[in-house]
């Protein structure tokens, strides 16, 4: 069965999206996590410098992932996959603490994403 390429095109723009846009929001927590830093009384070093180390892969390595799908590319996808089902993970920690303004968008972003991921596979994939 061959997958309409308009479709195909679209699935792929929509997993772009998402993946950037949570992209974004992991480099500006990020940045906020920064602000923090600089007015906080006492700092620990290596702790923060661990989080900004996986902040930046975080967020460069969807970044990556989105500009993979747009290009047609799919090597993009189980990292895009695996971040998400991490994300569902760490919303529902969110919602153990009762911090459900943060549970709720990423549980539903994380869900989203996912289901959009799987929905964006080809039916055959090319070969080289």
């Amino acid at each position: 069965m061959k997958q309409d390429p308009a479709k195909a095109a679209k699935a792929r723009a929509l997993v772009a999206s998402l993946l950037i846009f949570e992209s974004v929001v992991i480099a500006s927590l990020g940045v906020w996590l920064i602000i923090l830093t600089v007015t906080a009384d006492s700092v620990e070093i290596r702790p923060l410098l661990g989080e900004l180390i996986f902040i930046v892969l975080g967020s460069s390595g969807l970044f990556v992932a989105a500009v993979g799908y747009r290009r047609g590319k799919y090597f993009g996808r189980a990292p895009a996959f695996l971040a998400n089902l991490i994300a569902i993970g760490v919303s529902k920690y969110q919602f153990d603490a009762g911090l459900y303004i943060v549970a709720i968008p990423l549980f539903i972003l994380a869900v989203v994403t996912v289901v959009s991921v799987l929905r964006a596979i080809p039916d055959r994939l090319p070969t080289s």
